[in-house]
């Protein structure tokens, strides 16, 4: 076996590695004046290579991955497993009006088409109930962060109030409750737009403890920076965020930290100055089980 990195995710490729005991590679990547891509991989390969990236900002990086998997498979590698910490294109997962293509079935139909497995961290999943459903994989992994993120908030905080920003975190954020032993509170959101929502939070005491906002992700920021905003009003002096991903696109990270959020976590699934949560255990334990024959998810 072989883990191919890039050179964005080398970092935590290396660890993953570390922990497994296997060798790394690192792809070979070129952009030409126009755009294209280069890619060179190890002309010897085994029969299984492990292809590590994190698929944000993705459309070069699925082409790049497109490119690499084909050659690979060219080389002799007979399977292949897909390690992406952040997967992409699971948003839009139906046609709210006619011609949307419905971009989380295609997506997940390419990386079936790819690789033997997938594995990968809190996917934006919400019409469907497994990973299996968008990338049609007996092995099709979805991991949960929840106790890396649990285990790191009980050695920064004694206590705190953890505040889930909309309905649909509110399962995520009563498993966290329950592993740090804090309390929680979910917000009502409405989004309007890509840079614009509408929060509401519950009727609660947010003077007395520090407050913690959970999210799967920050793209826009925006929902972190309206939750700090209201919590400031309701008289919250300690306030912070854990997200799994952080991929605070364009002023996003301004934005947060200008609303008065005094700290920002994330987990290592992205690369950036916040990534402090480490996934290389979680995902370790994930190609070793699948290698013990007990991987879908």
């Amino acid at each position: 076996m072989l883990i191919l990195a890039f050179s964005d995710y080398l970092p935590q490729a290396r660890r993953l590695a570390k922990r497994l005991g296997l060798p790394l590679a690192v792809v070979e990547v070129h952009h030409f004046p126009d755009g294209e891509s280069f890619i060179a991989l190890p002309p010897d390969l085994p029969e299984h290579v492990l292809i590590c990236r994190s698929l944000n900002q993705p459309n070069d990086k699925l082409i790049e991955l497109w490119l690499s998997a084909r050659t690979a498979r060219e080389l002799g590698a007979k399977r292949l497993t897909l390690i992406a910490p952040y997967l992409c294109y699971m948003r839009q997962d139906f046609a709210n009006r006619p011609g949307v293509a419905v971009s989380q079935r295609h997506i997940g139909r390419l990386l079936a088409d790819l690789f033997d497995a997938v594995i990968t961290v809190d996917p934006h999943l919400h019409r469907i109930d497994r990973l299996q459903q968008a990338i049609p994989l007996d092995h099709a992994i979805s991991l949960n962060a929840t106790a890396a993120i649990a285990d790191f908030l009980k050695q920064q905080l004694d206590t705190a109030l953890l505040l889930g920003p909309d309905s649909e975190s509110r399962q995520w954020v009563a498993t966290l409750a329950v592993m740090t032993g804090f309390a929680f509170q979910v917000a009502e959101k409405v989004r309007l737009g890509d840079t614009q929502v509408t929060l509401t939070l519950p009727e609660a005491d947010y003077r007395h403890q520090p407050v913690v906002i959970v999210d799967d992700m920050a793209s826009t920021g925006r929902t972190l920076a309206k939750a700090a905003e209201l919590l400031k009003a309701k008289g919250a002096g300690e306030i912070h965020a854990v997200v799994t991903h952080a991929l605070f696109c364009g002023d996003a990270e301004r934005v947060i930290r200008e609303a008065g959020i005094q700290t920002l976590w994330s987990t290592d699934s992205i690369d950036h100055t916040t990534s402090c949560i480490r996934l290389d255990g979680l995902l370790a334990d994930a190609v070793k089980a699948m290698l013990n024959g007990n991987g879908k998810g």
